[in-house]
């Protein structure tokens, strides 16, 4: 399994890292042990964060309320909940994200 991926009860937790204001969202693999996901939205008033929750919860399938930063708010690294989804389930959709 990735090493920014581990499954718990009832859900997953994913280590990220984000890169704010790049062209489109989209998945850019992994780097240093973490997810790397460009997002277009600034990282300005929270919409970095709402947008990285809309794109996971689309790319995973599940509702934005399933989705829950843990940690990292405020920064670029960010440890996020899935609720009600498989580790195998995210680590291919995640893969295959836009």
């Amino acid at each position: 399994m990735a090493a920014w991926l581990r499954e718990e009860p009832g859900g997953v937790v994913l280590e990220v890292l984000v890169q704010p204001r790049a062209s489109r969202t989209r998945v850019l693999g992994e780097h240093d042990g973490r997810l790397k996901i460009a997002l277009a939205a600034p990282p300005v008033d929270g919409e970095a964060n709402a947008a990285l929750v809309e794109f996971l919860a689309g790319a995973l399938g599940v509702k934005k309320v399933a989705v829950t930063i843990l940690r990292g708010e405020t920064g670029r690294r960010k440890t996020v909940r899935i609720g009600g989804i498989r580790a195998t389930t995210a680590s291919r959709d995640l893969g295959r994200a836009p």
